[in-house]
């Protein structure tokens, strides 16, 4: 397979993030279309390298390796043989696949699963001329396969990423109920901040929001830290990633100095923030301290604050996590010029802070519905200009 080859491709987003998702993809000079839940665009293995390594919001890359109509098991079987498998799948790959149906005829997800994978064995037999009686090896190299059916419309792919894009490779330990890295730059990169600015986490747990914001303060490629299971593939070129990869540190600016700070009421915690932020190399550009909510103070202006409190999901919790609300409200009121955003599921949150939001957006943390509670500060005074 050629370098230059252009295939279809789709980055899959959590609900509420595929917006994000798109105007990253479009900021790296990549055209796309945005739908429910993925973007779509077309590109050389350059492009799924790129998206690989720098899309901050998004869970996985795959690749489309066709898309038609179904309403019949024999359907599906013919229509999945008839697709060109033996330019990704070596005689030798492993391949198991992957299925969902929503609101189709063939609503089996088990059968459209295993007609698939027995149509993709009939091709690969046919082509690499082995026969019926012996199994196929499946002890090369891994692809992840997918057949998703929405409305009898059925889509196959093939995922480049592996374990999914929110796992950087920095996070050495995580908190109770930690934020993914994907969704920690989400919240960054719905606020108004910018680098020359303050910003803050007062109940930052394992670290993840501070350490996203640094990422995107020093323009750090967030998937820098790790490897990508298509680089595992015989027709993938290695110098395809090894040229994206020294582009990508060109444009790192590790020279900037930040003001990024969390705090958290509990030590065990700013341990483990402090040793996930060294992980990644940018331990000296994130401050950690112990500290409870209610005793923190500054004099610093313009800045911006991002918060995933707890939610109070569980027995018990909700009092104490209503009083900390309440607490938010009082020590962050005053802070007039400062942007504050909030993340959790207690849609009666504004009730306790004591004030209502500028703008509230609907997010989904996991399965949880969420919401992003926005209270946009004063904004600086504009700079004369100079005559």
């Amino acid at each position: 397979m050629t370098k230059e080859k252009t295939f279809k491709l789709v980055a899959t987003a959590a609900s509420g993030l595929e917006a994000l998702v798109g105007k990253e993809l479009r900021d790296l000079g990549i055209s796309c279309e945005v739908e429910n839940g993925k973007a779509l665009f077309e590109g050389t293995m350059e492009t799924i390298a790129t998206a690989n390594l720098w899309l901050r919001t998004a869970d996985r890359i795959k690749i489309i390796v066709g898309e038609f109509d179904a309403f019949s098991f024999d359907e599906l079987f013919e229509k999945v043989k008839a697709l060109p498998w033996e330019d990704y799948l070596p005689m030798d790959a492993e391949f198991p696949v992957a299925g969902k149906s929503i609101k189709s005829k063939l609503y089996s997800t088990p059968d459209c699963q295993s007609i698939t994978k027995k149509a993709i064995v009939n091709r690969l037999r046919e082509v690499y001329h082995r026969p019926a009686t012996v199994p196929l090896a499946e002890t090369g190299a891994f692809f992840q396969l997918e057949v998703a059916l929405l409305k009898d419309h059925v889509t196959v792919t093939i995922d480049t990423t592996g374990p999914s894009l929110f796992k950087r490779g920095y996070r050495i330990e995580k908190g109770g109920a930690p934020l993914k890295e994907n969704m920690a730059a989400a919240l960054v990169a719905l606020t108004n901040w910018r680098k020359d600015r303050p910003f803050y986490d007062p109940v930052c747990g394992s670290g993840t929001i501070c350490i996203e914001a640094a990422l995107i303060g020093h323009n750090i490629a967030p998937g820098f830290n790790r490897e990508f299971v298509c680089e595992t593939w015989d027709w993938f070129d290695s110098a395809v990633f090894e040229k994206v990869r020294k582009e990508a540190d060109e444009k790192a600016d590790y020279d900037i100095k930040l003001d990024i700070m969390g705090s958290d009421i509990n030590g065990k915690m700013i341990e483990i923030a402090k040793a996930n932020a060294e992980e990644i190399g940018l331990g000296d550009s994130i401050t950690f301290k112990q500290l409870a909510l209610r005793d923190f103070t500054t004099e610093k202006e313009y800045g911006v604050m991002v918060a995933n409190p707890p939610y109070g999901e569980r027995l018990g919790e909700e009092e104490s996590v209503r009083k900390l609300y309440k607490e938010m409200g009082e020590v962050f009121r005053p802070l007039k010029t400062w942007s504050k955003y909030i993340l959790t599921s207690d849609l009666t949150f504004e009730q306790y802070y004591g004030a209502r939001a500028t703008k509230k957006r609907k997010l989904y943390n996991g399965a949880l519905r969420t919401d992003l509670f926005q209270y946009w500060g004063e904004r600086p005074p504009r700079k004369p200009r100079e005559e």
